[in-house]
């Protein structure tokens, strides 16, 4: 996180914001720097030397600077905090593998669009019905606004891939994995 720190901290300056802007947009050398920006070539300098000791800018062998858009995509993914994996339950490896990517929180991020991808989802969200219960439709967008805000598409596929059936309005569970 201090390396996220140092490289905000580096960038919040107007001058070395634009030094940054001009190595991004090809300039090479401090006075092409300078014809880029119209800054000051001692304060191009000290831009370039704070840059450079915040790890986002170095030197190359010909006298040259360099903008390291690598070193920042390193030090952002350091920085984000990740969350642990959703405990899935037992489940084979491919199907864990699914659910981990859709999942977070216990919520979904999307609704796969692959068919296959999708029924793996499904059966996982199907499970919070208990079999042999009957739901009114505002039981059943309850149920799935905790996985997903779009109530109505989880329904509508839970019902076309026969984990719910309907009846005016009345729903009930009618597949999916049932654990013994």
């Amino acid at each position: 996180m201090d390396d996220a720190v140092d490289a905000l901290a580096a960038v919040a300056d107007n001058d070395r914001i634009q030094v940054v802007g001009a190595l991004v947009l090809g300039a090479e050398t401090a006075d092409e720097v300078v014809a880029a920006t119209g800054i000051a070539k001692r304060l191009v300098l000290e831009a370039l030397v704070r840059l450079e000791a915040a790890t986002i800018v170095r030197r190359t062998g010909d006298g040259g600077w360099v903008f390291e858009v690598d070193r920042l995509k390193e030090i952002v993914k350091e920085a984000r905090p990740r969350e642990a994996p959703d405990d899935v339950g037992e489940v084979d490896h491919d199907t864990a593998r699914v659910l981990r990517t859709f999942l977070r929180g216990g919520r979904l991020t999307q609704i796969p669009l692959q068919r296959q991808k999708r029924l793996i989802v499904l059966d996982h969200v199907c499970r919070v019905f208990d079999i042999g219960e009957r739901y009114s439709e505002g039981e059943v967008n309850t149920f799935l606004r905790a996985f997903h805000p779009d109530t109505a598409a989880l329904r509508r596929y839970l019902v076309d891939e026969g984990f719910l059936s309907r009846d005016h309005s009345v729903y009930w569970r009618t597949g999916g994995t049932v654990e013994i």
